[in-house]
């Protein structure tokens, strides 16, 4: 019997204490991908020694069942965050689109969808481990954060950063009010990481009157990368550079996806040892759901990975992923995951020395 992940009860969090600093990346081994699918609305876990081939840890399963740790039963774009101070951070949207369909509502959305749109939702899903395999949880509902906010649409794709300035974690997520058009949000979080210190404020705006969705900030040098999805004729990838983490992105026209159909959710992840970053991205107009992959030396010229499958990108054991994020991990954080999922590490591909 595999051991599932702890999920505490939403009122339940336990304090941990002090973790270990967090390790640089000649410590790093590995990488580790959080994604979730649509027919189970969980969230799944996929490793990969080199950084080009991914496994899932638990034969295509979820680790955590969406039903086990959402308002709605059901979790969208996870994001995964190593802090400073030692912890691994999850931010989950709470929403499940099929939860009429199984049983889970009454009614296609919570609310009216002709006044608060397709999805309509309210709670972020928020978690925190030492280990990746023993998580904290936290139902936060963003309508009940502050007045202004109680009659939102949306709270969707949290992800989260650290402000080098303020010595913060940060949360920026999607959020729009009513049924009008979504835009990015950020606010500063405890140190429990169990809500907002600060009011959300907006991160970027968009020149033109559309929504514009899924944020992912990635520092590099002393600039900060945004990348984010503007529904604007067909939905794709644009970038936005600052020299600050939360104001002063600069807007850029450009595309940097190369689909012909619309896509989303962009994540930006480093190879290890290399000064080469991937910007991976969700193409949801292709059948099946899959992933694309450029690659970068500068964020200026970006070379075509393909597809996962379909280029040098692939998956061994697994199909159609939704929204996912990538972080590095060290060969003890492999291991754990490996002893608590019997999970076969020689089964990975790793770099050839």
């Amino acid at each position: 019997m595999k051991k599932q992940l702890l999920a505490l009860p939403i009122a339940v969090i336990t304090a941990f204490g002090s973790c270990n600093q967090i390790p640089q990346e000649k410590d790093m081994k590995g990488y580790l991908m959080v994604y979730f699918k649509d027919d189970t609305h969980g969230l799944y876990m996929a490793m990969s020694g080199d950084g080009y081939s991914f496994t899932d840890i638990n034969n295509a399963k979820p680790v955590i069942a969406g039903d086990t740790i959402a308002e709605q039963k059901g979790i969208r774009d996870p994001h995964i965050f190593r802090a400073p101070n030692g912890w691994f951070y999850l931010a989950m949207t709470d929403l499940h689109i099929y939860a009429q369909q199984a049983g889970h509502r009454t009614t296609e959305w919570e609310r009216d969808g002709a006044l608060y749109g397709w999805g309509n939702n309210r709670a972020l899903v928020l978690m925190r481990s030492k280990d990746l395999v023993n998580w904290d949880r936290t139902i936060l509902r963003v309508d009940q954060t502050y007045p202004e906010f109680n009659d939102i649409g949306c709270a969707w794709a949290p992800e989260i950063t650290y402000d080098e300035t303020k010595k913060k974690v940060m949360v920026y997520y999607t959020m729009r009010f009513g049924n009008n058009h979504s835009k990015l949000y950020y606010a500063y979080m405890n140190d429990e990481f169990t809500g907002f210190e600060t009011k959300p404020e907006q991160l970027f705006q968009y020149p033109k009157d559309v929504a514009f969705i899924d944020g992912d900030i990635t520092k590099v040098g002393d600039k900060y990368h945004l990348f984010y999805v503007p529904h604007d004729g067909v939905p794709g990838i644009k970038q936005a550079v600052s020299s600050s983490v939360n104001e002063g992105y600069e807007y850029d026209d450009k595309y940097y996806d190369f689909e012909p159909g619309s896509c989303e959710a962009p994540n930006v992840w480093k190879r290890i040892g290399e000064d080469k970053w991937v910007l991976m991205y969700d193409i949801y107009s292709v059948q099946p759901h899959n992933f694309g992959f450029t690659e970068t030396s500068d964020f200026n010229t970006f070379t075509n990975l393909g597809h996962f499958n379909k280029g040098v990108m692939t998956t061994t054991n697994f199909s159609s992923p939704k929204h996912g994020a990538v972080i590095h991990i060290t060969e003890k954080e492999m291991k754990n995951l490996s002893k608590n999922w019997n999970f076969d590490l020689s089964n990975l591909t790793y770099p050839s020395k």
